[in-house]
């Protein structure tokens, strides 16, 4: 057992965290533009990711629905936990909303993709998993993150056509459509949209290691300990039980119950700081929870390994 974590730690983990420290040190001695950097994991390498894996694996629709469902429904019930808590502790209302954020927004791109290439050597089924988890986490993050958080002049609709103008969507659609008609890409386009494909993983975890670079850690921590909580402990723990109620099996269980464990996303930092919500326990939850990450992320791969 002690040899299995040990496999875990060295050959999923720790490149995950050598790339992210890689990050760290050239932001901090070269000033990277995070700007640039987000626009192109946004605009370009995970759109090309999501048509890759949607394209090549066989996944069904009920297939995709379940898991898409699922997840909603595994972000309804940690939503409903932080405001029991927010509520019962009497937090202030910009706290209840960066709080909420920071459990239910999780990074299944930057962290959770890279995991699963690793964990399940490049299957492109376990990744279209990953790839539902993450379309979901964007949709989500796009829309109620935004509207939680937006300055009063912005109405339902902006925000909604600010969503409607990420390439993520259609690249998601595209590749459906293509995956449903059995319709094959030519070479000259399939081709370098795997070359950016391929570029993700270590451009994702070095982007992720710029932003950490820029998130500082301060005292005061026991909302954050309680956020860290829910994130890291109770968000696979729901994802387990709704594994057991729908019946999960194999790999699809594995890739979902992993996906959950995700530390909290930098976007919900980068949102709390762009409307000025409560932005310092913002950064210090992603920090945090991706320093921790390390031992639950690992221990839930070994659990997936025991349990399905």
């Amino acid at each position: 057992m002690i040899s299995q974590w040990f496999t875990i730690v060295s050959t999923i983990i720790a490149p995950v965290f050598v790339l992210v420290i890689i990050g760290v040190i050239l932001q901090r001695k070269f000033h990277l533009d995070m700007y640039t950097l987000s626009k192109m994991n946004l605009y370009l390498l995970v759109p090309a990711l999501i048509f890759t894996k949607l394209y090549e694996t066989a996944i069904s629709l009920h297939e995709f629905f379940t898991i898409a469902g699922l997840t909603l429904l595994s972000l309804a019930i940690l939503y409903l936990v932080a405001r029991v808590i927010t509520t019962v502790f009497r937090f202030s209302k910009s706290m209840r909303i960066a709080f909420s954020n920071s459990v239910i927004f999780y990074n299944s791109g930057n962290y959770g993709v890279p995991v699963n290439d690793l964990v399940f050597r490049s299957d492109p089924y376990a990744m279209s998993i990953q790839v539902i988890v993450l379309l979901i986490q964007n949709i989500v993050t796009f829309s109620y993150g935004i509207f939680s958080l937006q300055s009063s002049d912005k109405s339902f609709w902006q925000a909604l056509l600010s969503y409607a103008k990420l390439p993520v969507l259609y690249a998601m659609l595209a590749a459906i459509a293509l995956n449903v008609t059995k319709i094959d890409l030519p070479l000259a386009l399939y081709t370098p949209a795997t070359y950016i494909s391929d570029a993700v993983i270590a451009i994702a975890l070095i982007t992720l290691g710029c932003q950490v670079a820029e998130l500082k850690l301060k005292r005061n921590l026991g909302k954050v300990y309680g956020s860290l909580s829910l994130r890291l402990l109770l968000g696979p723990a729901i994802a387990a039980g709704l594994i057991y109620l729908f019946q999960l099996e194999g790999i699809t269980a594995q890739a979902f119950f992993i996906s959950a464990a995700m530390p909290t996303s930098v976007n919900s930092a980068i949102i709390a700081q762009e409307y000025n919500n409560e932005p310092e326990f913002s950064a210090q939850t992603v920090l945090a929870s991706t320093m921790l990450s390390s031992v639950t992320v690992s221990l839930v791969i070994f659990l997936s390994t025991i349990l399905y």
